[in-house]
């Protein structure tokens, strides 16, 4: 029997932790109640605490942002079920590694040992090595625990999201924060050396990251302070965290896209903010700025005809000052557009006058208004009978521009905000002057 399990090495025993170990791996939770600031999936209701009741495990993706606790369950989980619990990093691994991994999980599991195989950033593996899971998967070689820091919609394919659920994991939140430096406290058997405003402003720091409140804690603990810290104090001796932004990922679309609707719904402040988000978080400022000037035409467009100025302005006065003076232009613009009367009215008429073209294909207009430089053209009857407005009264002739098979269409309805009131008495001015000619 001995050589029946040569090879084999037992499911690892939870975790103990050397006194010189980070404060981190310290704090680590031992068992899943332990976990801060994830109920909603580790709770007794939650998706995970369903299948520990159960004592079956399921694939799952954890999606999250870092420092939340991803690592630590999918750990607890294998404890909690009694799998063996193996972790490979997608940023390590290669093909080789995972064959061999899973090559070690059929032998396990001809022995009755399944296997819990973990793999961080599992986004970073490509589409074919995605597939490579989908066989150990499905015929139940490995359970698969992947996590990952971006939208698996994008990240992940399709046949493996259908094998696996997806469980989103939260930042963590100021009560969970709190109870992370409590448990720190604890451990050292000491206060921070903070001033409970500046541990307010540490716990915001931290972004919703347990793992750096901990690991800034940990400097904190580290050092002999003759008095506790205020927030300006604590300012000085921790450098400032950037905020968490992929600038090509999941996170710069929501917040241009809450920039986009914050604007268009007419409110400054939150625009404002989520302006400042990127351009803190090292956005390229000429794309905010075409993200401005594209809602000033599209949700402002004639009800404000000044919005599109201020925008290339603002473009302008970037390109001239840079940073960090020329934000201040890009800021005007962004008020002055949330605080604009709003319209899209040239939106919709530009859609649907192209939905017109599309349909109505190659008719031509009407001989009146065709150009004819040439003799042949005119005797064609080209540009015969064009009635030239400034000739007729009020500069207006009333003529009819629209292709002979095409009825006139209506493409443009202005709405009474704005400019856009006076734009709609024009319109009703000249349609009245069109039907008295015409009549």
């Amino acid at each position: 029997m001995a050589d029946l399990f040569a090879g084999f090495e037992p499911a690892a025993p939870t975790e103990t932790h050397p006194e010189n170990a980070p404060l981190a791996d310290r704090l680590r939770p031992r068992t899943l109640d332990e976990v801060v600031g994830q109920d909603h999936i580790t709770g007794p209701e939650g998706a995970i605490g369903r299948m520990v009741s159960a004592g079956r495990l399921s694939s799952i993706i954890l999606w999250g942002p870092p420092g939340t606790g991803k690592t630590t369950i999918a750990r607890l989980l294998a404890d909690a079920v009694d799998l063996r619990f193996v972790a490979i990093s997608a940023v390590f691994s290669g093909v080789a590694d995972l064959k061999k991994s899973f090559a070690e999980a059929r032998e396990h599991a001809n022995i009755g040992k399944r296997t819990l195989l973990f793999v961080d950033e599992i986004h970073r593996f490509n589409r074919a090595q995605q597939d490579g899971f989908l066989p150990y998967v499905e015929d139940g070689t490995v359970t698969l625990v992947g996590a990952t820091t971006e939208n698996p919609s994008f990240e992940l394919n399709a046949a493996l999201l259908s094998r696996a659920q997806v469980l989103i994991l939260e930042r963590l939140g100021r009560g969970a924060l709190e109870q992370l430096l409590d448990r720190a406290e604890t451990e050292m058997e000491r206060p921070l050396p903070l001033t409970p405003p500046a541990k307010d402003a540490l716990i915001a720091s931290a972004d919703g990251d347990g793992r750096f409140l901990l690991n800034q804690a940990e400097t904190l603990f580290s050092v002999n302070l003759p008095e506790p810290l205020d927030p300006a104090g604590l300012s000085n001796f921790l450098q400032r965290r950037v905020a968490v932004y992929d600038k090509d990922r999941e996170g710069h679309y929501n917040l241009i896209s809450a920039l986009h609707k914050s604007i268009r719904g007419s409110d400054p402040q939150a625009a404002l903010y989520y302006l400042a988000r990127m351009l803190t978080a090292g956005e390229e400022p000429l794309f905010l700025l075409r993200r401005l000037t594209r809602a000033a035409v599209e949700d402002i467009g004639l009800a404000d005809p000044q919005a599109l100025v201020q925008c290339i302005a603002a473009k302008d006065t970037y390109d001239f000052l840079g940073s960090p003076e020329g934000e201040l232009a890009i800021a005007q613009a962004c008020v002055y557009l949330a605080t604009a009367p709003k319209s899209n009215a040239v939106y919709k008429a530009q859609k649907a006058a192209w939905k017109s073209a599309r349909e109505t294909g190659s008719l031509m207009p009407p001989a009146s208004i065709r150009n004819a430089p040439t003799k042949l053209m005119r005797d064609i009857g080209y540009g015969k009978g064009y009635a030239y407005d400034h000739d007729a009264e009020d500069a207006f002739s009333g003529s009819d521009y629209w292709p002979d098979e095409m009825s006139p269409q209506t493409f443009y309805t202005p709405t009474e905000r704005g400019f856009e009131k006076r734009l709609s008495e024009r319109l009703a001015y000249w349609d009245g002057l069109r039907a008295e000619k015409r009549s």
